[in-house]
């Protein structure tokens, strides 16, 4: 009697091993792909970092006139921006002032990185509206605000601006100019303290 008893306790613990040993190496993870560690399971997953704005962003490189028709900060301002522009700088030119462009046209990717940049600097999204608007809201992604220097072509420019149509906008920032075609007859209008006066910033 037993041997035959031993058998089927052999065969119950046969299959047991053979459970156990499948159960294992079903929890033992693939190493064969190095994603299955990245996957969406993994919350840590690291993030792909944010693309730099360059040249084709609206970045300038120095030296760059209201001419250099090739860089995207200039040639993507508004046409009637850049013809007077263009006007201004050269009666400038005749008194010896050159404009140089700081800024123009910016994409918005380049705009939401100089809002971060503010916010870092100045410490509040508040303080930072004062200098830098948002990518919805700033004339510099729609091509209509340029920042000119030096401090000669701004001083020519809030002199003899308004006679094409060239205003500064913003009295915190004497760099900053636009068209106002009103100003041929009526002269620029009054300035705002700051870009947080200004309606168009308002969301």
């Amino acid at each position: 009697m037993a041997p035959a008893t031993r058998r089927p306790i052999i065969v119950v613990l046969s299959a047991l091993v053979v459970a156990i040993i499948a159960v294992a190496v079903h929890q033992v993870p693939r190493s064969a792909s190095p994603s299955s560690y990245t996957s969406a399971s993994s919350p840590a997953a690291p993030t792909e970092p944010r693309r730099a704005a360059g040249r084709a962003d609206g970045v300038v490189p120095a030296g760059v006139t209201v001419f250099d028709g090739t860089v995207p900060a200039v040639a993507n301002l508004d046409p009637g921006l850049l013809a007077a522009l263009r006007q201004a700088a050269r009666a400038a030119a005749r008194d010896g002032v050159e404009f140089h462009v700081n800024s123009g046209w910016r994409s918005r990717t380049y705009q939401n990185r100089l809002l971060r940049e503010a916010v870092a600097k100045y410490g509040s999204e508040d303080e930072a509206a004062r200098w830098v608007a948002t990518a919805a809201t700033s004339p510099h992604v729609s091509g209509e605000a340029v920042d000119l220097g030096p401090a000669a072509a701004t001083r020519w420019l809030s002199r003899r601006g308004a006679a094409f149509g060239l205003c500064q906008i913003y009295r915190n920032e004497p760099w900053h100019y636009e068209l106002r075609p009103g100003a041929f007859a009526q002269g620029c209008p009054r300035m705002y303290a700051d870009p947080t006066e200004d309606p168009r910033m308002r969301p």
